[in-house]
């Protein structure tokens, strides 16, 4: 059986505030109105994500929101205290919801491993019955905290993080389906040029025995509509058919919002984004979210900045579903600034990229890059920056935009401990680690993700690069594989493809933070800057060896994050391939390392290093070949001794995210307030209460689950 302990948040679990009063004060009225109501949407709309955790996710929430909406939590308490339950208990109660809240459901949004309630299941239990909600309704929520206690606190090994079929759970395919019915339905997609962002798919028998897959499309229609739905057709001996409906009662909500947002929209960008929005959520159309990220893009600039949708597709086991998110910020003028000139620079740095002019987009589509400061953050988890939209032929052929959440990265950093460093460097990186990290996701996001070029043969058959020209620098002959119609980057890497591609990202900032120009654009010179591009370095490095592998399952030789998994590649590439760059040492056998980095040689070898597997990454990527990345990424991302020793030293020093407490938007009469709240589980909390005041989300919750209980009936057992 698994440690408990490494599930549990401990009582003192930090909490700690976004704060965006000063940007928010700022705005106008009409401004402020926008910002309430997309903000409106945007919460709304993370109430899905608890469904596309786990499938006891929302019942949970219900539970712990219907005991919280119906009394102050002093009362709460006081009656719990009553009851027996100590004062320790009632606060790893608090933690837990906290949590819960946070990560939208009871997975966390970083790692993706189980987090239970930090108090025996007989305390939570006295803590329920002792609620004013038990006391006015005790039949629904006795059956509430009987469905859930087995899921909440069962920590059997599949489920003790997200993944298919054996590896652990997932809501995007039923708990039937393993991987080779997920790469059945990736083939019958791509025969239908389906791209699976806003679907979740469902595996049942038919009546003559074969398998029927249900591809269910996010919307708030439930009725048939071909050809965006399709009747059931056979392929490869399986039946498969196309539905929508999913998460309808949500999605209402969210369009209720996103309608309002549109009458203080500041410009016909940002009323027909809204309006293509509300149609795709509306029907589950996907094209309409492209079309509104189309008019995004055109949107630059604007004081208040906003995107929702099915984005991200780290958390699908195979990398291609997006998990809804949605956020509102304001636009910080004085970092944007640094930003803009990067941009401005972009065309030049992006010939220092060490893969040559073949390799990169034909032309530099200019994009907006903004720092924002957040207001709204809903999803599983808060970025740090962003680079969308996702879709390729948008990224590739029009164009995208960089944002920086200014007011995420301090507030990530505060009062974390720093083991495995001498003195010296631990002070450095204290001191400059947040202006390294503002680089670092400046060159991260804009000139990482925003750069390179897929190889693609065309629908007639042409291709977008010179075949008889351009060889591949891997093998010196020319190319030999490129995409094909229908085929996209998440459709050829699959579960490969989250982490591989945060690498060259990753690998690309540190190669161009070894550019004084670029150093001097963010306001750093001389000894200043050579310091800050070492904090990058050391800091990218030392994520590597020390917090990465926490994101590794041993049991099912597992990532189970993509940002960790590239961190651990650059940093074993270069403890490997340095001859002493990077090294690590165990300085206390079985307790405690040591990584030193010979800042002398960056310039130099490390640069030569970085260099030569960018190459490697972008050659991979721009031809499609995940067999060439697979084997690449297996060989550096594996816990050879003594790594899979030195990660229970990690796991030793490990220490919990910090988690973020955010504000809420108020009507009051025609203007619209801010209201804030503690940095304490007891804040994060009562945000929660403040921002949905009634049950009516917890019944809309109870029906989605009920819904889809019987497609996770053997994980509900």
């Amino acid at each position: 059986m698994e440690d408990k302990s490494n599930f549990l948040l401990p009582n003192n679990q930090r909490f700690v505030e976004l704060d965006s009063s000063e940007a928010f004060e700022n705005l106008s009225k009409q401004e402020k109105l926008y910002a309430h109501y997309l903000s409106q949407a945007a919460w709304n709309g993370g109430l899905i994500v608890l469904v596309q955790t786990s499938p006891e996710s929302p019942k949970i929430f219900s539970l712990l929101h219907r005991i919280f909406i119906a009394e102050p939590l002093e009362e709460l308490k006081n009656s719990a205290l009553k009851a027996g339950v100590s004062k320790d208990d009632f606060q790893a109660f608090l933690v837990y919801a906290g949590a819960l809240f946070a990560n939208s459901g009871n997975y966390k949004g970083f790692g993706d491993t189980k987090f239970i309630p930090n108090l025996s299941t007989e305390s939570f239990e006295l803590i329920v019955k002792a609620s004013n909600a038990y006391e006015n309704d005790n039949t629904h929520i006795l059956k509430l905290w009987e469905n859930t206690k087995g899921a909440i606190y069962s920590i059997i090994p599949r489920l003790t993080s997200l993944g298919l079929a054996k590896k652990g759970v997932t809501t995007y395919f039923s708990s039937n389906c393993t991987e080779e019915d997920s790469a059945l339905v990736n083939d019958w997609m791509k025969t239908k040029r389906i791209e699976a962002y806003i679907c979740r798919t469902f595996k049942t028998i038919s009546d003559d025995g074969l398998p029927l897959y249900t591809i269910h499309y996010a919307s708030v229609e439930t009725t048939p509509k071909p050809p965006l739905t399709m009747e059931k057709e056979k392929y490869k001996n399986a039946y498969f058919r196309v539905t929508r409906g999913d998460y309808s009662p949500l999605l209402k909500l969210v369009n209720e919002n996103l309608e309002k947002a549109v009458q203080y929209a500041a410009n016909d960008n940002e009323k027909n984004m809204l309006k293509h929005y509300i149609s795709s959520f509306k029907e589950g159309d996907l094209n309409e979210h492209k079309e509104g990220s189309r008019y995004w893009i055109r949107d630059k600039g604007p004081i208040i900045e906003t995107y929702q949708g099915f984005i991200e597709t780290y958390r699908d086991p195979s990398g291609q579903r997006g998990e809804f998110e949605g956020f509102v910020a304001m636009v910080n003028k004085e970092m944007s600034k640094k930003f803009g000139a990067l941009v401005d620079g972009a065309e030049q740095f992006l010939k220092l990229l060490p893969w040559g002019q073949d390799f990169e987009k034909d032309s530099f589509l200019r994009p907006d890059f903004t720092s924002l400061d957040v207001l709204t953050f809903s999803g599983s988890g808060i970025p740090a920056g962003i680079n969308i939209p996702n879709y390729d032929e948008i990224r590739q052929n029009e164009g995208f935009k960089n944002v920086s959440l200014g007011n995420v990265i301090p507030a990530s950093y505060k009062e974390s401990v720093i083991p495995f460093l001498c003195e010296s460097d631990k002070q450095l990186l204290e001191k400059y680690r947040v202006a390294a990290f503002e680089v670092q996701v400046g060159l991260h996001e804009l000139l990482g993700h925003g750069s390179g070029k897929l190889f693609r043969q065309n629908a007639d058959g042409t291709f977008n690069f010179d075949k008889e020209k351009v060889k591949n620098p891997l093998t010196g002959k020319a190319i030999e594989s490129w995409y094909t119609e229908g085929e996209t980057y998440d459709s050829k890497f699959t579960t490969l493809g989250s982490a591989f591609e945060e690498c060259r990202a990753e690998a690309v900032g540190l190669y161009l933070s070894l550019e004084p120009e670029i150093l001097k654009i963010f306001g750093y010179e001389g000894k200043e800057a050579e310091d800050v591009m070492y904090v990058n370095w050391l800091s990218l490095l030392w994520n590597g060896a020390a917090k990465a592998t926490e994101m590794y399952q041993p049991s099912t030789q597992t990532w189970l994050q993509a940002h960790a998994r590239a961190r651990f590649v650059l940093m074993r590439l270069l403890e490997q391939e340095g001859n002493g760059l990077l090294t690590i040492s165990e300085t206390e056998p079985g307790k405690n390392l040591l990584l030193t980095l010979d800042r002398s040689r960056l310039a130099t070898d490390g640069k030569r290093i970085i260099g030569s597997f960018l190459v490697k990454l972008q050659t991979i990527k721009a031809t499609g070949d995940f067999a060439g990345g697979d084997e690449l990424f297996r060989a550096l991302s594996e816990l050879a001794e003594p790594w899979a020793r030195w990660r229970d030293i990690v796991v030793l020093h490990k220490q919990p995210r910090n988690i973020f407490v955010q504000p809420n938007t108020v009507l009051a009469g025609d203007s619209v307030k801010l209201s804030r709240y503690a940095a304490s589980a007891e804040g994060q909390v009562q945000s929660w209460v403040e921002r949905f005041p009634t049950p009516a989300v917890d019944d809309a919750l109870e029906q989605l689950a009920e819904h889809d209980r019987q497609y996770f009936a053997d994980l509900l057992a």
